[in-house]
């Protein structure tokens, strides 16, 4: 799916706030650390000159101090005058202080009015006793802070008095906030600058990314036009030069595999066998045109079906027992109208020493295979029965002649005439289906010639009625005068014609009718011969053209049929680019049609 990173989301936005934390905790590290150490040093320092000046003026005051006077008050003008020569410190005041704790003398001239009072300082009593001190404190009064010093005044007999310091450093802590605010100011503008410097350097970062980013997307739509623009040589160059060969190898492998699927494409779509192929549950995952033909099915309607019931075979077989079937399946479509027969071969979908993926199965039609199958079965059973009826006769009459009879000048005739007649039929039978052998073969050429079909059906009927009135049966013609040209070889003709009207004539009761008509249709011409004997079953009239096959089998032996007329009838029609076909009412006669294409004048084909 495309969807667009937003900024905020986005790796370059990461890497900018990964850089400009890094350098921002850096810059505060730095920042507290100087300043502190400044500070600290700062202050120090401001200790250090005040003890120093203090240490100074504790030493003058002890020559002072220690000297004999007649007036007390020189000393006070005297410490003023050191003070003021010593300790010229801004913002820092000193008194001077005796061991009996009175201020002797202050460098602040506001403050002469504490000269004579006695100072409750702690840290002064600590001095007097020969201990320095010193700390920070505020003042009540301004809020600022302070640095306090007590300094003892010492002679080679111990203390004779202290120094007692104030003086403020809050320009010191002014001076380091000011400074603060410059590495402020600093930090800031180093932090726009790297934050535009980071973006410039997320770009180099992320751009191939970006690319590659993009290719993938129009890899994943098959293109495979374009390529990754390498902008250097370091890791990123190098994974944009990998891809660059992906993609030429996914290019390759696409149209190998392309090339490959329209193959097994056109050879599925080609195939005379119906293909199916299921996942490792059964479910049809695709089946081939031929596979949905062969089962009257479009594929939307079994995907996802189970295998076992579009093949109508779960109550005979679970989907596990299809992966060891090495035998061929019959599958039985067939209806009350038509046979419909398939063969279903499966073979597993398995990667070496790997489970089971699926199952294919390969379809065959094998209706017509079946019934040319069942055919021949019968075919043969005829075959054996027509032959076994006569031979078994002439058995019997010769071993009868064989037995004595042949001496007897009454029965050895009859049972020799008995034989003849028997291997007459045999004779018949072979001859039949050597014709039948030859038309199925097409091993033989049909003699065309133009003959007028009226003319022509008049002297076949005129040769059999002279048979016909030995059995006391009339034809009846009803056969058009016009000139009706017909291209036929006439002895296949003569052939149709013959077994036609034999049967009419075999069926019909003695004193029957049997009535031949001829008129055209169309661009045929129709032959219909129509006889009064039995009829045939409605149930049975489709089989008439069928070998060997016979409504009443008891009455066709007698008359000496041997059920291949109407077949071989059929087949040489059909060579005649004709049609055949059967009318009849079961007690009240049959009619047998028949059409052949005709021209109205003699030499022109339709």
């Amino acid at each position: 799916m495309n969807r667009k990173v937003g900024f905020f989301k986005s790796i370059r936005f990461k890497l900018i706030i990964i850089y400009v934390l890094l350098l921002l905790i850096a810059m505060q590290i730095i920042g507290v650390y100087f300043t502190r150490q400044l500070e600290d040093q700062l202050v120090a320092n401001h200790f250090d000159l005040l003890k120093e000046r203090g240490n100074l003026l504790a030493y003058n005051l002890t020559k002072e101090m220690t000297e004999v006077r007649e007036d007390r008050s020189t000393l006070t003008t005297d410490i003023r005058s050191l003070l003021q020569d010593i300790f010229s410190i801004e913002n820092a005041e000193v008194q001077v202080i005796d061991q009996n704790r009175v201020v002797i003398g202050t460098s602040n001239f506001q403050n002469r009015h504490i000269v004579g009072q006695q100072s409750t300082e702690v840290r002064v009593t600590r001095a007097l006793i020969g201990t320095p001190d010193q700390t920070i404190l505020r003042d009540p009064q301004t809020g600022h802070r302070m640095a306090v010093l007590a300094v003892p005044i010492v002679t080679d007999d111990g203390p004779i008095g202290a120094l007692y310091i104030e003086a403020s450093i809050e320009e010191i802590y002014e001076q380091v906030q000011e400074i603060n605010g410059i590495l402020a100011s600093g930090a800031f503008i180093s932090l726009t600058i790297s934050a535009l410097l980071v973006v410039l350097l997320a770009r180099t970062i992320t751009a191939p990314i970006i690319d590659m980013r993009k290719q993938a997307l129009r890899m994943g739509h098959g293109d495979f036009s374009r390529q990754v623009t390498v902008y250097s040589t370091d890791e990123i160059s190098q994974l944009a030069i990998s891809f660059n060969e992906l993609t030429m190898k996914l290019h390759d492998a696409t149209v190998t595999r392309d090339r490959e699927q329209k193959r097994l494409k056109s050879v599925l779509t080609h195939m005379t066998d119906g293909v199916i192929a299921t996942d490792e549950r059964g479910r049809i995952i695709l089946l081939n045109k031929r596979a949905e033909e062969l089962l009257s099915v479009a594929s939307y309607q079994v995907i996802g079906q189970p295998i076992l019931d579009v093949l109508k075979l779960s109550e005979s077989f679970a989907i596990y027992d299809l992966y060891d079937q090495s035998d061929s399946v019959l599958l039985d479509f067939s209806t009350d109208e038509s046979e419909y027969m398939l063969e279903a071969n499966f073979s597993v979908i398995q990667e070496e020493n790997g489970p089971i993926n699926g199952l294919i199965t390969v379809l065959h039609d094998v209706t017509e295979q079946e019934k040319i199958e069942q055919e021949r079965r019968e075919f043969v059973a005829n075959v054996s029965h027509e032959l076994r009826t006569p031979l078994t006769t002439m058995k019997s009459y010769l071993e009868a002649l064989e037995d004595g009879a042949i001496a007897d000048p009454e029965i050895a005739p009859r049972f020799l005439e008995v034989t003849q007649n028997e291997t007459e039929r045999m004779i018949r039978l072979v001859n039949d289906l050597l014709q039948l052998s030859k038309i199925d073969s097409r091993d033989y050429r049909l003699t065309l010639q133009w003959i007028d079909f009226g003319q022509f059906l008049h002297s076949v009927i005129d040769r059999f009625e002279m048979i016909a009135e030995e059995k006391n049966i009339e034809f009846s013609r009803a056969i058009t005068a016009h000139p009706t040209y017909v291209q036929i070889d006439r002895d296949k003709m003569t052939q149709v014609l013959d077994n036609i009207i034999s049967n009419a004539m075999k069926y019909s009761p003695e004193g029957g009718n049997v009535v031949i008509t001829l008129l055209h249709q169309g661009h045929n011409v129709r032959v219909s011969i129509s006889d009064q004997g039995m009829g045939i079953p409605r149930e049975n009239q489709g089989k008439i053209f069928d070998r060997f096959y016979r409504v009443d089998k008891a009455r066709a032996r007698s008359v000496g049929g041997t059920g291949l007329g109407l077949a071989i009838a059929k087949e040489l029609v059909h060579a005649h680019r004709g049609e055949i076909w059967v009318q009849s009412e079961y007690g009240e006669g049959t009619t047998i049609y028949f059409t052949l294409p005709y021209s109205t004048f003699k030499g022109e084909e339709e």
